[in-house]
């Protein structure tokens, strides 16, 4: 009995053709809404510089300071988002995907599912966390 339940727990990290396909779209999806939502927030950056002028009180120029610089944050963030998904198609593609790069081991069907872009292990996350 011990035996099965080792196979299962070995056999629950392993992924199928059809899920590593299924999160290979999931990751395409997001990638394409990312690209999409950089593109608009660059267009607005861009924007947001003409608009800028001379006259502004300056509860208007911090206001708007502070809007550029949160859009540049936004975008920044979708920008790390888009490479964390592009890395995670390339594990895919190499046959690495589910493998903590740190210790090599499964990193888990569950984590990976709520969290796709992941390349540690719970236990290799958190001992880097505590770093």
């Amino acid at each position: 009995m011990a035996t099965r339940a080792a196979k299962t727990a070995v056999t629950e990290d392993v992924w199928s053709a059809d899920e590593l396909a299924a999160v290979r779209d999931r990751l395409l999806t997001e990638i394409e809404e990312l690209q999409v939502d950089i593109a608009r927030a660059e267009a607005s950056l861009a924007l947001g510089n003409s608009s800028e002028g001379a006259g502004d009180d300056p509860a208007d120029a911090g206001a708007k300071t502070y809007e550029r610089e949160r859009e540049i944050a936004l975008t920044l963030n979708a920008r790390d988002l888009l490479a964390q998904n592009e890395r995670a198609i390339a594990r895919i593609d190499a046959g690495t995907y589910g493998v903590c790069e740190s210790c090599q081991r499964p990193i888990g069907k569950e984590r990976l599912q709520a969290f796709p872009r992941a390349t540690l292990c719970v236990a290799c996350k958190q001992r880097e966390e505590r770093r």
